[in-house]
């Protein structure tokens, strides 16, 4: 028992810091969601309010409490969850399989999609109140909304680590107070306790046809952040982010969706904003205010998100190097992605100027993450298989559920696809284009590179038949070659006729598992006097560093004095080849052109300048 209650008091803080980064997305979703659905009914009739409000209540249970809290959450790849991570799990760790790869890959392009919408359609909703405060405020709206947006990610550079502290405090009042909006609706028509049946929900869609169909599009903005469950699992780990779920934010929203369906039962009107509907006109601006605030803090953790995806994606190998910054030695999440942040910016200030309100952006909203979350079911069939070795009757019955579940929403969200539903899809695109043609690029460029291999031993006996001088230090040689000479090593010799007397082959690698221990990420092998080839293979979500890299070679036996070397790294010019063996020539311009504007090797590994030399060279892929 005394174990359990010192285990508590971190239990609870680590669950009031995932309100705060985890629960943004989805705590704000009662400020849009049963106004969107409401207008898709057609009209807001005792039937289509307790059905809504019952199915509401179902997809919160099987999509994110069964699917997500249930389910999801015991599948991990060595305590990292979401749809990368598992990903890697399944494709790669433990059988190398492109369609799965892909499935992951474009699953989280699809996240950027609907990320960029998720921000704009959050402070749209929670500013909307202002009309409803004083209706001559209304031109105000999208201009608050566009400088609260700039000022959001004008922020970025200087970390969140400082203002992390509040969110999860800010949240927790946030959620209360959605509870006790939810309860003092509920009073005025307890009767919409009915809807907690899910009868009311399957009559609705049984008896409205076509137009009940169309009605889940809105239904699942509801969840739209349940992904997140998932994705910062590794954050938390997945007991806080349960207990959160469990005690605090599934009632709270549970509560708030009832209360206002009680209140349009009760007779109030659908026009505007039906959450601040709830509230007493005397907390009306106050409320605004603090929606306001919970709005900028579900943006911050759906840019967070963004930022470390972002960086799984890079060390993953599938998007090119970009500079990131650590803003806090507090915590490894807390890194700053300058290109992402700003092509954010761009797109989520462009879609709220475009849309203009969070009803119109609704429409463009939840056809990416319904795609994402029909993936993650599929890949958790998978897993049920292959991790957990269900059988495959029950591993259909349960991930079946799921699949099925998750196939309406996604078709029902179809739907949006001409009414700004292509926004999200065209961005997850343009996301997944980038990635395939890097990935692609990389892989040509290693193929070209290996080819023709030269051993190490004919290598070193060439040195002394072609009279190159050996001067003292150490060199070290950036390669992607495992075995053989380095082709940047022959290259740059055969320039220099010169080589420093010790030489070490650096091979840098990034495993399918999220974390590799400092002990285990290096082999070292002398291949010869003075000739080593180290191998270094580093976890998804750690970031090499060369000077600490070096210092492990020296403690592992190379005489290597990491303030006293130079480091060689070839700099890639990429021309197509000439046997039209290699890639597409527009594939071939298209990754030259990433290639020349991602963030060079040696600063993204750390690499001193002082103790740099670039070496040239082309390639033909």
């Amino acid at each position: 028992m005394q174990a359990n209650n010192e285990k508590s008091p971190a239990l609870l803080a680590l669950g009031i810091g995932a309100l705060g980064v985890v629960f943004g997305d989805i705590g704000t979703s009662p400020l849009y969601t049963l106004k969107t659905v409401l207008d898709l009914t057609g009209g807001a009739t005792r039937s289509s309010i307790l059905g809504v409000v019952s199915l509401l209540t179902w997809t919160l249970i099987i999509v994110t409490s069964v699917k997500y809290a249930g389910f999801a959450m015991r599948i991990d790849n060595d305590g990292e969850g979401g749809i990368l991570a598992l990903m890697a799990l399944l494709g790669v760790k433990r059988h190398r399989r492109p369609l799965i790869v892909a499935v992951g890959l474009f699953g989280a392009a699809l996240i950027y999609g609907d990320g960029a919408i998720t921000p704009a359609i959050s402070v749209l909703s929670a500013l909307e109140g202002l009309k409803i405060v004083e209706p001559s405020w209304q031109p105000y709206v999208l201009p608050g909304t566009v400088g609260i947006l700039l000022a959001l990610f004008a922020l970025q550079p200087l970390g969140t680590a400082k203002i992390g502290r509040a969110f999860g405090p800010i949240m927790s009042l946030w959620f209360l107070s959605m509870a006790l909006l939810g309860l003092w609706g509920i009073a005025r028509h307890p009767g919409v306790l009915r809807a907690l049946n899910p009868y009311y929900g399957c009559v609705y869609l049984a008896h409205s046809g076509g137009a009940g169909f169309l009605v889940l599009g809105g239904v699942f903005l509801c969840v739209t952040g349940a992904e997140a469950l998932y994705a910062d699992m590794g954050h938390f780990g997945a007991r806080p982010i349960r207990v959160a779920w469990a005690w605090l934010v599934f009632p709270s929203l549970l509560l708030n969706y009832a209360g206002q369906g009680a209140i349009v039962l009760a007779g109030e009107p659908t026009a505007g904003n039906i959450f601040y509907r709830l509230c007493p006109a005397a907390l009306l601006l106050p409320l605004v205010v603090l929606a306001t605030v919970a709005t900028v803090i579900a943006s911050q953790s759906i840019i967070t998100g963004a930022f470390s995806m972002t960086r799984q994606a890079i060390l993953l190998g599938w998007l090119p190097r970009l500079r990131i910054l650590q803003t806090s030695g507090e915590g490894y999440g807390q890194i700053y992605v300058g290109t992402v942040n700003w092509l954010l910016m761009l797109v989520t200030i462009g879609l709220a100027l475009g849309f203009r309100k969070s009803d119109n952006l609704a429409a463009a909203y939840g056809i990416a993450v319904s795609a994402t979350m029909l993936m993650t079911s599929v890949l958790l069939f998978i897993a049920m298989r292959e991790v957990w070795k269900w059988n495959l009757a029950a591993s259909l019955a349960v991930a079946g559920v799921f699949v099925c579940v998750d196939s309406a929403f996604f078709i029902s969200n179809m739907s949006k696809v001409l009414e700004g539903g292509y926004v999200p899809l065209l961005l997850a695109a343009a996301v997944y284009g980038v990635m395939y043609i890097w990935h692609h690029g990389v892989l040509a460029v290693a193929n070209s590179v290996n080819e023709n291999p030269l051993p190490v031993a004919e290598f070193l006996a060439g040195l002394a038949r072609d009279g190159v001088v050996r001067v003292p230090g150490t060199a070290v040689f950036l390669t992607r070659v495992r075995s053989g000479t380095p082709a940047v090593l022959r290259w740059y010799v055969r320039q220099s006729h010169a080589l420093q007397a010790q030489v070490i082959a650096l091979t840098l690698e990034t495993a399918s598992v999220p974390w590799i221990a400092r002990p285990d990420r290096l082999k070292l092998t002398k291949l010869a006097a003075d000739f080593w080839a180290a191998n270094a293979c580093y976890g998804f979500m750690q970031h090499p560093n060369m000077p600490e890299l070096m210092r492990d070679l020296a403690a592992r036996g190379c005489s290597v004095d990491p303030d006293r070397l130079t480091y060689f790294v070839g700099s890639e010019r990429i021309v197509p080849r000439s046997d039209r063996r290699g890639l597409p020539r527009w594939m071939t311009a298209a990754f030259g052109l990433l290639l020349r504007n991602s963030m060079h090797a040696p600063d993204y590994l750390n690499v001193p300048r002082d103790q740099l030399i670039d070496v040239g060279r082309q390639i033909a892929i």
